[in-house]
């Protein structure tokens, strides 16, 4: 976990500067501790909103448990190498695509209340886009209520409040 620790400081450290980037290294002097779901003040998270190979179009689940539209994504494991790789990680598993490609540097940094485990806390959700191969062919996921490709015009409803903004700078990622 230290490793994973060292390079989320690292990553959050690297985001420009503002409001996100300073809760989210205050949460960090906590320690590794601010990577476990179980700390009650707010853990790190990696999403991903994963593109069409051809630019044209977004991958997004309706999540099972809020029952909106947005990114894949979620906790990082104590056994992920990085916070790229947990993002990378979970988009795999969410969307069942073999062979996505992450773009290494994080195109956003969101904290945003949620329920998790039973307890009122925050993500601090460090986002990054990621590349399907163009024979993706996605599946859904235990997490998921539903998967679907969308063209950044014609986005699903309900959306997530903070998902339409990663499209544009997703989308420059590749370009």
């Amino acid at each position: 976990m230290t490793e994973l620790y060292d390079d989320a400081v690292r990553v959050v450290s690297g985001w420009r500067t503002g409001e996100s980037r300073a809760r989210s290294l205050a949460l960090l002097d906590a320690g590794p501790v601010a990577l476990t779901r179980g700390y009650d003040p707010g853990h790190v998270t990696a999403s991903a909103l994963v593109v069409s190979a051809d630019l044209s179009r977004v991958l997004l689940c309706l999540h099972g448990k809020f029952h909106r539209w947005v990114q894949l994504g979620g906790h990082v494991e104590a056994d992920d190498p990085s916070i790229a790789a947990a993002a990378l990680r979970e988009a795999t598993e969410e969307s069942g695509i073999a062979g996505l490609r992450l773009h290494p540097e994080p195109i956003d940094l969101d904290i945003h209340p949620v329920r998790c485990a039973g307890r009122d806390s925050y993500h601090h959700d460090v986002r990054y886009a990621v590349l399907a191969p163009p024979d993706a062919r996605e599946r859904v996921s235990a997490e998921s209520d539903a998967l679907g490709w969308f063209r950044p015009d014609e986005l699903p409803t309900p959306l997530a409040s903070a998902t339409e903004h990663l499209i544009a700078p997703a989308l420059a990622a590749f370009r």
